[in-house]
């Protein structure tokens, strides 16, 4: 027990001095990503990170010269194509079509600039009970996204990753951990290609489609909130936030990088609290494949990983450029060997006020805690 104390103890000594290094990256300065007159596909985009790339992307690139949203799901096209209309929007496309499929994905690419690969099967209780479909869609579809990026005039693929990618026990992050890989590795394979393969991962999105605030919202409604567990904790992010991690790997990215952000954490039992404090908080334990804590760097990850101010990254083992070089250019940091990035192991917390200030600003702008 107290081997592990200390464990902890170092762990957020050295989290605490790489979290607060003064030094200013060149992450940090502004950005200066040009989309206009550039064609952008996401996949998966009709998803919440989709959509809010979209309304960036439009309010930030007015003459971007095409947006393809590129998903299998025609109902949520249709009702994502009410949101922006084509007399509003003419730059936007919406076309059907499935990860799984490389022909089709090799001709929706065509006079593509950039890549967001955002599709996924991302439900850890359904990729356990459907292992093979979640393998088809998050495996076998991000090496189709590969191919028929190589394949085509792509100048940069942006994947998006996910915090349970790092030392998974569940399929869910199994299989992204190994589309993690696959995107890494793409870079060893392109030839004389210029195109970049990069990887943005994060923690949960606050109020995405299915994580826990909105659900936690809803449930209220029956009386109870279920906690899995009152000790669990997990990484928070904004959609906006996310967007921004996204455009700065298309425009920094050099190639391999898995980029990681500085943000906080929260526990369940707080969020429970902030959103319903005098309802039962019910424990119904884990579920398959969850964890008490998550992950986005390992301490084997330490070795490989490097500050850049607002970010970390983690470079691959041997890199298609010269360390010296990206070090200089990003004013990059390397951080302590054995260095940890676990949400349970912070000085970074979401207070329960905090969570309610969080929920108005980026779910429900009239959230109020007797509002059910």
């Amino acid at each position: 027990m107290l081997v592990s104390l200390y464990r902890i103890q170092n762990q957020i000594v050295a989290l605490k001095k790489v979290k607060t290094r003064k030094k200013i990256s060149k992450f940090e300065l502004d950005n200066m990503l040009d989309l206009n007159n550039k064609s952008i596909l996401i996949t998966g985009g009709t998803g919440s990170l989709g959509k809010a790339l979209t309304r960036r992307i439009f309010a930030t690139f007015p003459n971007v010269k095409r947006l393809v949203i590129f998903s299998r799901d025609e109902q949520k096209q249709f009702l994502m194509a009410q949101e922006f209309p084509k007399e509003k929007y003419p730059a936007i496309r919406f076309f059907i079509g499935d990860v799984r499929d490389k022909d089709r994905l090799t001709r929706a690419f065509q006079a593509v600039d950039f890549v967001i690969h955002a599709a996924a099967m991302k439900h850890v209780h359904l990729a356990e009970y459907n292992p093979t479909e979640c393998i088809k869609t998050n495996v076998n579809g991000a090496e189709n996204v590969i191919h028929a990026s190589l394949e085509t005039d792509v100048q940069a693929v942006v994947a998006l990753s996910t915090d349970k990618a790092c030392a998974p026990i569940n399929l869910y992050g199994a299989t992204k951990l190994t589309s993690d890989k696959l995107f890494v590795a793409a870079n060893n394979i392109k030839g004389g290609n210029q195109i970049k393969f990069s990887v943005v991962r994060y923690g949960n999105v606050m109020g995405s489609n299915g994580s826990v605030i909105p659900f936690f919202i809803e449930k209220r409604k029956e009386g109870f909130l279920p906690i899995t567990d009152p000790d669990m904790t997990r990484f928070n992010i904004s959609l906006d936030a996310g967007v921004d991690m996204v455009l700065n790997a298309l425009e920094n990215a050099w190639g391999g990088e898995i980029f990681i952000p500085k943000i906080n954490s929260y526990r369940i039992e707080d969020v429970a609290k902030a959103i319903a404090p005098n309802l039962e908080h019910r424990v119904v334990g884990i579920r398959p494949g969850e964890k008490i804590h998550e992950e986005m760097i390992t301490s084997s990850d330490s070795f490989y990983t490097y500050d850049l101010g607002k970010y970390y990254t983690i470079l691959p083992a041997v890199p298609n450029f010269v360390l010296e070089d990206f070090v200089k250019h990003f004013n990059a940091s390397k951080v302590p060997a054995g260095f940890q990035y676990n949400s349970g192991i912070t000085n970074d917390w979401e207070t329960i006020e905090s969570i309610r200030q969080l929920i108005k600003k980026h779910v429900d702008p009239c959230f109020t805690v007797d509002g059910y």
